[in-house]
């Protein structure tokens, strides 16, 4: 089954290819890119996303306020955070404002991909770890 994605990147072309990414897999579709988090929150009221992949530093509305924002309006959508300050934000800061994953723009694509199906398969609540990109149950970090 196709699933849809929203993404929100400030830098276009970065944005473009992350849309390209995603839109060269069988399994996803892009329905909406946004150029910061309003735009992005706005557009996920009108598109239901399965997914949405965030930037963290963005202008009007960074990724953990669009997040705050998003998991207020759609708690259950799955929110991966792509970011090149990954680094500076704890998987407990993650975990506390409802983010799925935390996934650096060091790594290979393939990383994005494999926790945006990740994400889309764990329904219970989990985090995948940025340190091991493995599953874990939120409980485990207390």
């Amino acid at each position: 089954m196709v699933k849809s994605v929203l993404i929100a990147e400030d830098h276009a072309l970065t944005r473009h290819a992350i849309c390209s990414v995603f839109t060269s897999q069988e399994d996803f579709e892009v329905c909406g890119d946004a150029e910061n988090g309003r735009e992005a929150v706005e557009m996920a009221q009108v598109l239901h996303p399965d997914l949405i992949v965030l930037d963290l530093s963005m202008p009007v509305m960074n990724g953990i306020e669009a997040t705050q924002a998003l998991k207020q309006l759609m708690p259950d959508t799955p929110i991966i955070v792509f970011s090149e300050y990954c680094d500076v934000f704890s998987e407990r800061e993650a975990r506390s404002e409802g983010i799925s994953a935390l996934v650096s723009k060091t790594k290979p694509v393939s990383v994005l991909l494999d926790n945006a199906r990740a994400v889309l398969d764990y329904t219970t609540g989990g985090f995948l770890s940025p340190s091991n990109q493995t599953k874990e149950t939120t409980c485990s970090h207390a």
